[in-house]
C-alpha cells in the first residue's frame, strides 16, 4: 500500500539528479567546443598548424645508409652453421676482386716514403704495420658492401696472412721463430683494427693516439708525423667512400692518395674550370 508513493518518490529524485548531471556535462562540452574554436582561429596559432601540418621534406644532404640485406630463412640456418649463403655477385669473382684488392695496399703504396716521413725502421714489421693500415681502410668501406663486402673481408685478411707467411719465409725466417711471429702480429692486427675503429668515429686526438699505438710502435716524439699521418688517414677514408662499391665487389681496384700532396683539397669539393685568354 505504502510501496507505490515511496518507488515514485525515488524515481522522480533520481530522474531529476540525472537531468541536472547530464546538463552540467552539456555545458562543459559546449564550453570547451567554444574554446578550442576560439584557439584555431587566433591569428598567433594558425602559422604554427600550418606548419606543422607542412609535408615539405628538408633539403639537408645525409649519408645514404646502407640496408640490410633480406636473406630467407634458410640462407640465415647455414650462415649460423658457418657456411656463407648465395651471395648478389660469384663468390669467386669477389675472392679474385680481395685479392686485387690486398695487391692494391701492397703494391700500389710507396713504402719508403712511410719509413722516411714517419721515422720507421726498413723491416718486416714496420712493412707490416704500413700494409695493415690500408687493409683496415679496405676493410672499412667493404664492411658497407653487406654481406657480399663482408665475405670479401674474409679474403682480404686471408690474403695478407698468406702475404706475410710467404715473405717471411723468403727473409729466411725458421718455422718456431715465424710461427711466433705470426701469433704476435695477429694480436697485433686485431688490436689495431679495434683502436682505428674508434679512432675513425671519433675525434683527431683518438685517431692520433690508436696511430701512436699502433704505427708508431709507441716511439713518435714528432706531433707533425702523427698529424700527418691523421690527415692522410682521414683523406684516404674520404676518397675510397666516395668510390662505388659494386665496382669494388667487381674489380678490387683502388687507387690511394699519395702520403705528401702540394695542393691537397677534398675530393668533394668540385674543381673550378680553367680559361685562357679568350674565355675559352
Amino acid at each position: 500500500m505504502y510501496r507505490r508513493p515511496l518507488q515514485a518518490a525515488v524515481r522522480t529524485a533520481f530522474n531529476v539528479t540525472t537531468a541536472r548531471a547530464y546538463g552540467k556535462v552539456l555545458d562543459q562540452e559546449v564550453g570547451l567546443s567554444r574554446a578550442l574554436a576560439a584557439r584555431v582561429s587566433s591569428p598567433c596559432l594558425t602559422p604554427c598548424r600550418t606548419v606543422h601540418m607542412s609535408t615539405q621534406l628538408s633539403s639537408v644532404k645525409e649519408t645514404p645508409q646502407h640496408t640490410e640485406e633480406e636473406v630467407g630463412a634458410f640462407t640465415k640456418l647455414i650462415e649460423a652453421m658457418g657456411f656463407t649463403g648465395p651471395l648478389k655477385y660469384n663468390k669467386w669473382k669477389i675472392k679474385i676482386a680481395a685479392l686485387r684488392m690486398y695487391t692494391c695496399c701492397v703494391e700500389r703504396i710507396n713504402y719508403d716514403d712511410f719509413f722516411e716521413k714517419c721515422s720507421l725502421p726498413d723491416t718486416l714489421n714496420s712493412w707490416f704495420l704500413v700494409a695493415q693500415l690500408h687493409v683496415w681502410m679496405c676493410l672499412v668501406r667493404m664492411r658497407q658492401e653487406g654481406r657480399a663486402g663482408k665475405y670479401m673481408c674474409r679474403y682480404i685478411v686471408h690474403s695478407m696472412w698468406e702475404d706475410v707467411e710467404q715473405r717471411s719465409k723468403i727473409l729466411g725466417i725458421d718455422a718456431i721463430h715465424r710461427k711466433e711471429a705470426m701469433k704476435a702480429m695477429t694480436e697485433t692486427f686485431y688490436a689495431a683494427i679495434f683502436g682505428y675503429d674508434e679512432g675513425i668515429l671519433s675525434d683527431d686526438c683518438v685517431l692520433a693516439a690508436a696511430l701512436w699505438r699502433n704505427l708508431f710502435n709507441r716511439d713518435c716524439e714528432d706531433p707533425r708525423q702523427l698529424e700527418l699521418m691523421v690527415e692522410y688517414v682521414r683523406k684516404q677514408m674520404q676518397y675510397i667512400d666516395a668510390l662505388d662499391g659494386e665496382d669494388l665487389l667487381l674489380t678490387g681496384e683502388v687507387k690511394w692518395r699519395p702520403l705528401v700532396e702540394e695542393n691537397a683539397q677534398s675530393i668533394l669539393k668540385v674543381a673550378r674550370p680553367t680559361y685562357n685568354d679568350t674565355g675559352l
